[in-house]
């Protein structure tokens, strides 16, 4: 079976989770820069049977969007141009930074490695991801 990917999309830095060949159990990947992540995105579809990729959409908690929302809607967009044969999922993406900080903190992470932002958006990526999956049940 075909993995699926989620992608926490970021002004700077963008984080990925993946999960297993079986598509059941959703685990941080990498953090990219956000200019590298459509070269990261080639090289890893060409090593990796990839069926769905998910992409965290950030919503106000009204549901309105953010500031951040056009520029995710932009990598949406050229996303679908470089990759229109992948299934393109939105996903939700409120309070996944909160929840990926809380994650780290109750799984035991030094707050060194808790500072590091991309250790943030990767984590943030797979609640995502464990999100999405969850929803398809």
């Amino acid at each position: 079976m075909a993995r699926v990917l989620a992608i926490d999309y970021g002004a700077k830095r963008t984080g990925l989770a993946v999960t297993d060949p079986l598509g059941m159990i959703a685990s941080p990947l990498d953090t990219v820069r956000s200019h590298d992540l459509f070269d990261f995105l080639k090289e890893y579809f060409l090593k990796e049977d990839v069926s769905e990729v998910v992409i965290g959409m950030p919503k106000n908690t009204d549901g309105t969007p953010t500031n951040a929302t056009p520029l995710v809607e932009a990598a949406v967009n050229r996303f679908r141009k470089l990759f229109p044969d992948k299934k393109l999922f939105l996903h939700d993406e409120r309070f996944t930074s909160k929840m990926a900080m809380d994650a780290m903190i109750a799984g035991g992470m030094k707050k060194k490695d808790r500072q590091n932002k991309g250790n943030i958006d990767k984590v943030s990526a797979a609640i995502i991801l464990q999100s999405y999956l969850e929803t398809r049940i």
